[in-house]
């Protein structure tokens, strides 16, 4: 599990640094100093949460239409983020019954150096809602560019947290040149 506490049993300063404004980049990934733990098989499930994540970051660049864009971004994370909530097993699941949670209220659970990435998208759920909803203006074409290139970068989180080698996706200036 990635360790965001320094020996003291403070949160490292450089764990994930806050964001700070509507159009500065989602958290950051986990420096490379820090070891993420490979094991031994990756269930099939989450290896197929993976893949239809970054398919679906393939298909929201494409897109022309800012709120699809947003929309299929937004929903790449959220596969990202419940494939390593699969992969770490749903923390306090037993016999009781519980009431359903929201993938991003389990991941910092799960995975607790992520909660500053699970904030972020959770913070973004109702600008999707808006866009799922037809809503004009819900995400603007910046607004959409920038969650798909934090999703991009989370997704490559997430497939570290799992313990795969990510594949990194080429800058949406290059792809729209080739």
């Amino acid at each position: 599990m990635i360790s965001a506490l320094t020996a003291a049993g403070t949160p490292a300063r450089n764990a994930l640094p806050p964001t700070t404004g509507p159009h500065s980049p989602g958290p950051r990934s986990t420096g490379p100093a820090e070891a993420l733990p490979v094991p031994r098989s990756v269930p099939g499930s989450v290896l197929s949460l993976l893949r239809t994540a970054r398919q679906g970051l393939a298909e929201a660049e494409a897109e022309t239409d800012a709120g699809t864009r947003y929309i299929g971004a937004h929903l790449a994370a959220l596969r990202a983020a419940a494939a390593i909530v699969a992969a770490r097993g749903e923390p306090g699941t037993g016999a009781r019954r519980r009431r359903p949670r929201s993938v991003w209220e389990l991941l910092p659970q799960v995975e607790p150096a992520l909660a500053e990435w699970a904030a972020f998208f959770a913070a973004s759920a109702a600008k999707r809602a808006a866009a799922e909803a037809g809503l004009p203006r819900a995400a603007t074409a910046r607004e959409a560019d920038d969650l798909l290139r934090d999703a991009s970068t989370f997704l490559m989180v997430a497939e570290r947290a799992v313990g795969l080698e990510s594949e990194p996706m080429l800058p949406l200036s290059l792809r729209h040149a080739s």
